[in-house]
């Protein structure tokens, strides 16, 4: 079923303050050739409300909160975010992949404030809301697994993995963890153990929870098409470091999120599952960035066929609203006492109703089905690109999870850190917002809606091919600058 965006064309609000030029759009979505790319940036509107926002963000909000940014969101609508000057841009950061079914959807919005009538809280811990049984159920059976399982609800994608490893631990009785490199599982400071990537995230915040040991991801693009020396490090790990028998579990993603979106080899978590079934260690798959569609499966691990003991889903899951989830097996989800899980807001009834009509909006309008469309114009655009600009040294993705790695030398593949952030500049004053990722910062990722229209994506695309020729005819100066 192919889904289209359910914001009506007439009430869709206009690209404000940026170039008009659109891609013309043939009837099967793929953009036809425009002059686009040479058409010179916008600028956008400012006020003296915004500016005044910038200093007061400044002067009370701490500097460890990062922005990539300097836009204050008014509205949004499907897959465009409208700012306090007025300027609309299309938005393919989707607050970082939490909008999977776009902005201020009728049906979110409608489930919300029939529960908000109701009540807004009790606290599952005193009296718990229908709706949190009801949303535990429905994530049992749209999860990977031909098993008995059940589901905790809590606030967060970190809260979620620090959970699952307190359930791992008093489920087996060990509690070592393996995690990887180049990994992101949450600030918190268990969390912030599990994840392998130093600045910004552990920087000046150790000491962490102990037992926590990172071995290396598979990575295609910098290891080789095997993925590298991670089946070796991990077996010499298991004899030098830690046994196998007293690891509790072993974390992993997917595809690798903030990480760079690192797609790797099909053997890589069939591998890893075997290895957990052989030696009683359970496997945790963080889909908090990968899952509700994202990669052209309801969860990403589905690619693999593999299926894991415990699952965790945040981010898209309730469009926006604080809810996370670990789903598992029902014999080490029952592993804790009676109150060793939980919390005062999990399970919120107003983020439970949000998340039970986010899986009917995916049900109702395809957005599985739409997401492979989605990715399948991105990657092929992208590896067009990638013959045209040296700048591009890889292009990755699965399904609408798409990124592209800038380099400065295509052999010795060195980052380009400031063209990347270049172009984040450069493509927002065209009227698009797009974050990056990857250890390096140097990876544009592609986290658009999944209602984006194929006239929308093909404006996106658009955009980014000109920001793509601007920052490669930039000088080190310029780089510097717009960095």
């Amino acid at each position: 079923m192919k889904a289209t965006s359910h914001v009506p064309a007439s009430q869709k609000p206009r690209l404000a303050n940026h170039s008009d030029t659109a891609a013309t759009t043939g009837h099967d979505g793929h953009s036809q050739p425009t002059d686009h790319a040479s058409a010179p940036a916008q600028s956008e509107a400012r006020s003296e409300a915004s500016e005044a926002l910038r200093a007061e963000r400044q002067r009370y909000v701490p500097r460890g909160v990062f922005t990539y940014h300097p836009v204050f969101p008014a509205s949004g609508s499907g897959a465009t975010i409208t700012d306090t000057d007025g300027n609309t841009y299309l938005d393919f950061a989707g607050g970082i992949g939490t909008m999977n079914v776009g902005h201020s959807h009728p049906a979110v919005i409608a489930a919300t404030q029939a529960q908000l009538e109701l009540y807004c809280h009790t606290c599952a811990h005193v009296l718990m809301p229908p709706l949190y049984i009801e949303l535990a159920r429905r994530l049992t059976e749209i999860t990977p697994g031909d098993f008995a399982k059940k589901t905790l609800l809590v606030n967060s994608g970190a809260e979620a993995v620090e959970n699952a490893i307190k359930i791992a631990r008093a489920a087996t009785g060990r509690t070592a963890v393996i995690a990887f490199e180049n990994s992101f599982h949450g600030r918190t400071n268990l969390a912030l153990a599990l994840t392998g990537k130093a600045r910004p995230y552990r920087a000046n915040f150790g000491p962490f929870a102990p037992d926590v040991h990172l071995v290396p991801y598979a990575d295609p693009y910098h290891y080789g098409a095997d993925g590298g020396p991670w089946r070796a490090t991990l077996e010499r790990f298991f004899s030098t470091r830690v046994a196998a028998d007293q690891v509790a579990a072993m974390i992993v993603e997917p595809v690798q999120g903030e990480g760079g979106f690192i797609v790797p080899p099909a053997d890589f978590l069939p591998t890893l599952r075997a290895i957990c079934s052989q030696h009683g260690i359970v496997l945790i798959i963080d889909e908090v960035q990968t899952g509700f569609g994202r990669t052209g499966r309801m969860f990403a691990v589905e690619h693999s066929g593999v299926e894991p003991d415990l699952l965790l889903a945040a981010k898209s899951l309730a469009a926006g609203l604080p809810l996370a989830a670990v789903v598992g097996r029902a014999e080490l989800m029952d592993a804790p006492l009676p109150g060793g899980l939980g919390g005062t807001y999990g399970g919120n009834p107003v983020a439970c109703a949000a998340a039970l009509a986010v899986i009917e909006v995916f049900e109702r309008e395809g957005l599985v089905e739409r997401a492979q469309r989605l990715g399948a114009l991105a990657l092929e655009r992208m590896r067009d690109w990638q013959e045209r600009f040296a700048l591009i040294g890889d292009v990755r993705g699965l399904g609408a999870m798409a990124a592209m790695e800038l380099v400065r030398d295509r052999e010795q593949r060195a980052p380009a850190a400031a063209e990347a952030a270049a172009l984040l500049a450069e493509a927002r004053q065209r009227g698009l917002i797009l974050i990056k990722a990857g250890l390096y910062d140097n990876v544009i990722r592609l986290l658009m809606p999944l209602v984006t229209t194929d006239e929308e994506m093909a404006r996106g695309l658009e955009i980014i091919e000109a920001s793509l020729a601007a920052v490669s005819a930039m000088s080190p100066a310029e780089l510097e600058a717009a960095h």
